[in-house]
């Protein structure tokens, strides 16, 4: 490779609500990004951030030092890196960093499949749109230590990246976080319900919990979703579905069941049996408030995160 270490040249691909702020954020960093996404709105806004529009995902593996994907769910990765070809585009010494929430499993097969000379590392991230806009995400990455020592660097301009073990791991360590927010998210709205039921408002319930034992991410950066009435349409219910699906094979190797992640894949099914798999994620809190006839509406200057 010609460039010094630390620059080499990106291939991203997925530039959607994650992907498109994690490309710009290397754009602005100096990086030289080829990037695709099959939204042209999406390509275009990037592009206009100083990326090179790529003809397509395999240009961009074929430019690429190091190539992301940044993909909703397992399948488009299939899409893109076997079935379009991808994997096969990239050039010996090269690196794929899957930026998806993946099957370990699946990403072992794949790396099994590139061409020789070409090496896997397995990066979902976490932290919302906002912290994709505002480089404070956390990254889990997977792979040898070598492939490590080049994305890490990489990967500090979106965040902080966590080294996680071997390929895989990166993909376990996130859902285990994903798991637990699922439990979060799915009982704020009945510790919601059960105070306003019995006589606490709603900003005396919020105060409290933020101060007390019952803190959390979902109480600081996604209660306010919930009073603005919007629930976040960056993240929708299919999506947690999926991830909650990864989480329950990976139960599979616990020996014991885990019920409270059981009953939070219940919940959200509920959720999406209502109101359809493409509305926010925190109709799961919605679901509580329609049928327990309450209102978790609360006056406030609620920007969006995605905004923030």
């Amino acid at each position: 490779m010609n460039l010094p270490f630390g620059m080499e040249t990106i291939g991203f691909v997925g530039l959607g609500n994650m992907g498109g702020p994690m490309a710009k954020r290397l754009v602005a960093a100096g990086y030289e990004v080829h990037a695709f996404d099959i939204n042209d709105t999406a390509m275009a806004e990037v592009v206009a951030a100083g990326a090179i529009a790529a003809d397509d995902a395999n240009a961009a593996a074929r430019a690429a030092d190091l190539f992301f994907t940044s993909l909703p769910r397992p399948d488009h990765v299939q899409t893109v890196m076997i079935d379009g070809g991808a994997l096969g585009e990239l050039r010996p010494g090269s690196i794929w960093a899957d930026l998806t929430t993946n099957r370990k499993e699946f990403v072992a097969e794949l790396a099994a499949q590139a061409p020789e000379g070409v090496n896997v590392v397995d990066t979902p991230v976490t932290g919302a749109v906002d912290g994709a806009r505002n480089g404070k995400l956390t990254l889990f990455a997977g792979g040898a230590d070598a492939d490590l020592d080049r994305v890490v660097p990489v990967l500090e301009n979106l965040g902080r990246a966590i080294r996680c073990g071997p390929l895989g791991t990166g993909n376990v360590t996130k859902l285990v976080t994903n798991q637990l927010w699922f439990i979060h998210a799915a009982s704020i709205g009945e510790g919601f319900a059960l105070g306003m039921a019995n006589g606490v408002e709603l900003d005396v319930l919020w105060d409290a919990i933020k101060d007390s034992v019952g803190d959390s991410f979902v109480a600081r950066h996604d209660a306010p979703s919930i009073f603005a009435g919007h629930y976040d349409p960056t993240f929708t219910l299919d999506l947690c579905m999926k991830d909650l699906g990864l989480t329950m094979e990976l139960g599979e190797n616990v020996g014991t069941d885990l019920p409270m992640t059981q009953r939070a894949y219940d919940t959200f099914e509920r959720a999406t049996d209502r109101y359809g798999k493409d509305v926010g994620e925190l109709h799961v809190a919605k679901r509580i408030e329609d049928d327990a006839n309450l209102s978790f509406r609360l006056d406030g200057d609620w920007v969006p995160h995605w905004e923030a």
